[in-house]
């Protein structure tokens, strides 16, 4: 599992000191390199990882690893938009005594996927949806199945914009060592036949990724361990048949030896991405959510 955020080396400090806006402020104000989401609500003392918005902007649901009031160790949390700001933060009813993390909102709003290690998985961490639900809660989870989880662990489940791929990281499928990026495909029951995004995987550990422009870009963490080495978010394009690394994410505080990770989407700003991590300045806690403007998704069709 992701033992992230709670021992951070003191490298993580160091960052530029970028001008940036307060998110959740009305949507007149412009966002330049970066700005923190959701300071004191969303972005806490606390380590938040892995931020979601849904299609109609109205919710936001993220990760924490040590925020109190949870029911387990790592919890899920949402905040609702009022008066142009997240406000009233709480604990999803989907936590367990165990861990609840990395959470995803499908295009259409109707699911939000995450892995747990609750009782009754295939083992470690598995991949998990629930239903969205008009009221502002959820469903019951429903554990995506043999096609996608393994007896190791899964993290990070994107669902694609068609609803039919799904792309999520395992070190149970074999691979290339550590957590490897796979694609899986919807056909009619279960997401089934994962196999391996082409041209990124390496011997590090590879998770953590999302799409831009349907597949043509791709933006994902990389650590020599996910356990305890740094972690970097790196960009790369699809040339029609294979991801080409372009190298770091262009993100001040992306530096070696930085712990930058958790990209997310907001299904309502198109042109925006959610990442964790830890500026000099705006900073609320150890890890924060982050909202900067997306890469240009200049790759090719043929990767996905």
């Amino acid at each position: 599992m992701k033992d992230i955020a709670i021992r951070l080396p003191t490298s993580l400090l160091r960052a530029c000191v970028i001008g940036a806006v307060l998110i959740g402020a009305p949507a007149a104000w412009a966002l330049s390199e970066y700005g923190i989401e959701g300071m004191g609500v969303v972005s806490t003392r606390d380590s938040e990882i892995r931020a979601a918005v849904s299609p109609d902007g109205q919710r936001i649901v993220w990760g924490s690893t040590d925020r109190t009031g949870g029911t387990g160790g790592w919890d899920l949390w949402q905040a609702r938009l009022r008066e142009g700001r997240w406000q009233d933060p709480q604990p999803l009813s989907l936590n367990t005594a165990g861990n609840d993390f990395d959470p995803a909102f499908s295009a259409d709003g109707r699911w939000l996927y995450f892995f747990s290690n609750r009782p009754g998985g295939a083992g470690g961490d598995d991949l998990y949806r629930a239903p969205v639900l008009a009221d502002g809660g959820f469903g019951d989870a429903v554990n995506l199945g043999a096609g996608v989880n393994s007896p190791g662990d899964e993290w990070a489940p994107s669902p694609g914009r068609d609803g039919r791929t799904l792309l999520f990281a395992s070190d149970g499928f074999g691979g290339l060592g550590g957590h490897d990026l796979l694609v899986a495909r919807w056909d009619g029951e279960a997401f089934v036949a994962p196999h391996p995004v082409p041209g990124v995987n390496t011997a590090a550990d590879e998770f953590d990724a999302v799409w831009l422009g349907d597949g043509a870009t791709l933006v994902f963490a990389r650590s020599a361990d996910a356990q305890s080495a740094p972690i970097q978010l790196q960009l790369a394009h699809c040339d029609g048949t294979r991801y080409v690394e372009a190298g770091a994410l262009a993100l001040s505080f992306n530096g070696v030896g930085a712990w930058t990770l958790g990209p997310g989407i907001d299904w309502s700003k198109p042109g925006e991405l959610l990442v964790s991590g830890a500026a000099t300045s705006p900073r609320a806690g150890k890890l924060d959510i982050y909202r900067m403007k997306a890469p240009a998704a200049t790759g090719k069709t043929g990767c996905v």
